[in-house]
């Protein structure tokens, strides 16, 4: 299932396609060397897409995908190696394999999918690390497989030179494969699971917020980012004939990561664009390393010129175009605009069946030698609005981390019903109908609002009805006319609204809402009221809200909890705690009601 418009994925295929004839024909006319650099150049862009599927969608930067390449590119390459030659360099390869002989075609494939199955091992491992370290550790794989490769000589000549491949790969080899990939890697930007994957870049708490298995995710990526690789490996191989293991180490590395930065990292319009320029300026200053005249001037050969020229591109790029050049928009989503059409009937959201009521019993969180939230127990029915008040750290966020899924309680426990709860992640306590706001905005900043809020309709609910809920989400929270907008250009408010309608679009029965009413005027307050009063009415969404307004709390909840210091000392309807003396104390202050 495709996320985007139509419009957008067609005229992306057809430029792909149509841009790839073009260079073919123009280097037809300029020689046999030009079709060379060419199909390098292709190859290149293959590289640089598959790392992109994995890098610009999880945000997270490999050095190891070389890896896969020089895997790619062994494997392929001992399939087809003529049976003579095998036998006369290689003698100590199974019987079976030896007397093997395929096609580029048919052991490309087997390539691939061996390639596929050693990335789903390895990703499995790497996709459980975070941050920094999952960045470390390709880069560790990365040296373990260059060291592998040398160290398996009887299949991989070691650090020798593995020569005597079909040099099957022509032009339009290179071409094709090229567009294929470059069309993987835009489809799997814009399909569901690229979606989600997005999203989880942006924010990986509020992802998980709304249902997404951000592991699960990533590891799809990797897997079809190193197949991609694999593709790329083997054709190079058999464009070159011979290759060392160094060809798929730190340098070529380099060459395909400014290649990605450079370009812009998040789109296969980046993509493009860092290979076309990286390349054209590598091939004129390789041509200024031998030395070269000007006015008069004989300027002496210096080794190093391309690489140094790279690394010039790259800061700048940093300096002036920290997204890339391609900024972090495929182009035909800047030349066609798509925007809601008004007109079109809001859908319904359906009203709540789930009758279970959500309880905690005897909370309670540490962090080291701090008591956060301390032996607090509470309760949200279905279709009621309680209040969760309280000075400034005395525990009402904590006490939301805790019951999303994000904290794990020190101690306590946590039932939906007949449920347990305790301990679940953020994704799964989702999946049991339950779904929140954050204190701090946590939208996916760089999505549009109707993206924000479909993504979460896509991961919840098996994606059923996804998208007549996000439209139903949006329209209930007045965002249809803004849809098409990227949710980080909002204003404050309307930001606010898209958190609630991305929570909503996840068909809660229990709504979590941290502070919604923050940064809203009177009249914005005032809109926001009705709707959520709307929300438990008609829909019988039970809601549990932390907010400083207590105008807001005391005509929206029937029910409200107080904490001071960690504590719960007073539960009760809002008349009542606005006589409770403790509350006064706590909370109001002395003399205040």
């Amino acid at each position: 299932m495709m996320t985007a418009p139509r419009m957008h994925i067609a005229a992306s295929v057809l430029a792909i396609a149509f841009a790839a004839l073009a260079a073919i024909v123009a280097a037809g006319f300029l020689g046999a060397a030009s079709e060379r650099v060419l199909t390098v150049f292709f190859i290149s862009l293959i590289g640089v897409a598959g790392i992109g599927i994995y890098a610009g969608n999880s945000g997270i930067l490999s050095f190891g995908h070389l890896a896969f390449m020089g895997i790619g590119a062994y494997a392929s390459s001992i399939l087809t190696l003529p049976a003579p030659m095998k036998s006369a360099t290689l003698p100590k390869l199974p019987e079976w394999l030896a007397a093997l002989e395929l096609g580029l075609v048919p052991a490309t494939a087997a390539a691939v999918i061996v390639t596929a199955i050693f990335a789903l091992l390895v990703g499995w491992a790497i996709g459980r690390l975070e941050g920094s370290a999952s960045v470390i550790a390709t880069l560790g794989l990365l040296i373990i497989v260059h060291g592998g490769i040398i160290g398996w000589r009887d299949v991989t000549r070691g650090a020798q030179s593995f020569f005597g491949v079909p040099r099957e790969t022509g032009v339009w080899t290179a071409a094709i494969g090229c567009v294929l990939a470059l069309i993987i890697a835009r489809l799997y930007r814009d399909s569901v699971s690229g979606l989600r994957l997005r999203a989880g870049r942006e924010d990986p708490i509020s992802a998980g917020a709304v249902g997404i298995n951000i592991r699960r995710e990533r590891l799809i990526a990797w897997v079809l980012s190193a197949a991609v690789m694999a593709l790329a490996g083997a054709l190079l191989a058999h464009f070159l004939g011979a290759f060392s293991a160094k060809k798929f180490y730190f340098s070529d590395t380099f060459l395909l990561l400014a290649m990605l930065i450079v370009g812009g990292m998040t789109t296969v319009t980046g993509a493009i664009t860092g290979a076309v320029v990286i390349t054209l300026v590598t091939e004129f200053l390789r041509r200024l390393e031998s030395g070269f005249s000007i006015a008069g001037v004989d300027v002496p050969a210096f080794l190093g010129t391309a690489q140094i020229g790279i690394g010039v591109i790259i800061l700048f790029a940093m300096f002036r175009k920290a997204n890339g050049l391609a900024g972090l928009k495929e182009w035909e989503e800047r030349v066609f605009r798509i925007t809601t059409d008004k007109t079109e009937a809001p859908v319904e959201t359906q009203e709540i069946q789930e009758e279970s009521t959500l309880r905690a019993e005897h909370l309670t969180m540490r962090f080291g030698g701090l008591t956060a939230v301390n032996d607090v127990s509470l309760q949200v029915q279905p279709g009621e609005i309680v209040g969760l008040i309280g000075p400034n750290g005395s525990g009402k966020t904590t006490c939301l981390n805790m019951l999303s899924g994000v904290l794990r309680a020190t101690e306590g426990k946590i039932f939906r019903g007949d449920e347990e709860l305790t301990g679940l992640s953020t994704q799964k306590v989702a999946e049991r109908g339950i779904a929140r706001t954050f204190q701090n905005i946590r939208l996916f900043s760089t999505l549009s609002v109707h993206q924000n809020v479909l993504v979460a309709a896509l991961s919840t609910k098996g994606g059923t009805d996804a998208y007549a809920r996000a439209h139903a989400a949006l329209a209930r929270l007045g965002l249809l006319d803004k849809a098409a907008e990227d949710a980080g250009t909002l204003s404050y408010g309307d930001q606010r609204r898209v958190e609630i309608a991305r929570a909503l679009a996840c068909q809660p029965s229990i709504l979590f809402l941290d502070e919604p009413a923050a940064g809203m005027n009177r009249n914005e307050t005032e809109d926001l009221m009705t709707r959520l009063r709307d929300l438990s009415s008609e829909l019988g969404i039970g809601i549990l809200l932390v907010d400083h307004d207590l105008h807001l709390i005391n005509q929206l909840c029937s029910r409200i909890v107080v904490l001071n210091e960690g504590r719960l000392i007073a539960e009760g309807k809002p008349e009542e705690i606005r006589k409770n003396p403790a509350v006064v104390e706590a909370y109001l202050g002395p003399g205040k009601q």
